[in-house]
């Protein structure tokens, strides 16, 4: 965590946008009581998108490989690159600093609940409209369903 010139403290944090098929994977977050893709803070001295890779997976027990438009190819040291970097509100005088990654799952997507979330499934973007997913999750998906697909070729 860091303060900001101006007396916010900010935290830099990872998110994974899981995309199976037409379907986004969602936790019902219990502090905020929103459905959000899985994430949380980057811990130093982690690399962004490892820390993406690794809250997916505590979070939902799901295996993931990142997509990125981004191939490091050449270089030893390159990371995958965010779809996206979103600064939030998280209460008043902090934010998060969040590098929001598109990923797939590998093997198997049976889900494994966690203590963090009251709920969690895979819903499509009109699910999600109906259980009332804010609209700023439902671009962000959309967007990773379109990239996934596209680099799968489906």
């Amino acid at each position: 965590m860091y303060r900001g010139n101006d007396g916010v403290t900010r935290d830099f944090v990872a998110t994974g946008v899981v995309v199976d098929g037409d379907r986004v994977l969602l936790l019902l977050h219990k502090k905020l009581g929103r459905w959000l893709p899985p994430g949380g803070h980057i811990d130093a001295p982690e690399l962004p998108d490892h820390a993406a890779v690794r809250e997916v997976y505590e979070e939902t027990g799901i295996k993931v490989e990142l997509v990125s438009d981004y191939e490091p190819a050449g270089f030893d040291h390159a990371l995958a690159r965010p779809a996206g970097i979103q600064l939030e509100d998280i209460e008043p005088g902090h934010q998060h600093i969040d590098l929001i990654y598109f990923a797939r799952p590998l093997g198997d997507t049976t889900l494994l609940k966690n203590d963090e979330s009251l709920d969690i499934g895979w819903f499509t973007t009109a699910q999600m409209r109906e259980i009332g997913v804010t609209e700023e999750v439902i671009a962000w998906s959309e967007k990773a369903i379109m990239a996934v697909n596209l680099t799968s070729g489906n």
